[in-house]
């Protein structure tokens, strides 16, 4: 959650690239955020995209974030919010476990929402913590304290 988001988040599909982040001073406090801008794709023109925002940190243990404000249709979610959490297994080893909720406020969106969640959304996912696996087997370092 500390790290490059643009490392991260590199885009698939209708999802664009993340390309940087601005308002991000606070990042990692419970309540400050950041704002999200994408790179263009094939349904957005690029610029400001969303919100991130913290709503609870455990140092070590457990982060919970909110995004929303999204600036441009998002497949009918109005936020998601996810909840990253780490368990020392033994030195050197960490199990994180990542669980995603998405939020729809338009009733007849719902089987398209269930669809997309099960399916592009959760290949999307398993391509970002593949990223977030490569950047901790390389030692990338984190850019917030």
């Amino acid at each position: 959650m500390l790290c490059d988001i643009a490392k991260v988040h590199t885009g698939f599909g209708p999802m664009p690239k993340v390309i940087y982040c601005t308002e991000d001073e606070h990042w990692g406090k419970p309540g400050y955020g950041k704002k999200v801008f994408v790179a263009p794709s094939l349904l957005r023109k690029g610029g400001w995209a969303s919100n991130d925002k913290v709503i609870e940190r455990i140092e070590n243990q457990y982060w919970k974030i909110e995004v929303g404000d999204f600036q441009s249709w998002t497949f009918g979610f109005s936020k998601f919010v996810g909840e990253w959490s780490t368990t020392e297994l033994e030195p050197n080893k960490i199990k994180v476990e990542y669980t995603y909720t998405l939020h729809s406020e338009v009733a007849i969106l719902y089987p398209f929402n269930w669809l997309f969640a099960k399916v592009f959304w959760r290949i999307y996912m398993k391509r970002v913590l593949e990223n977030i696996r490569n950047m901790a087997d390389n030692h990338e370092p984190y850019l917030y304290p």
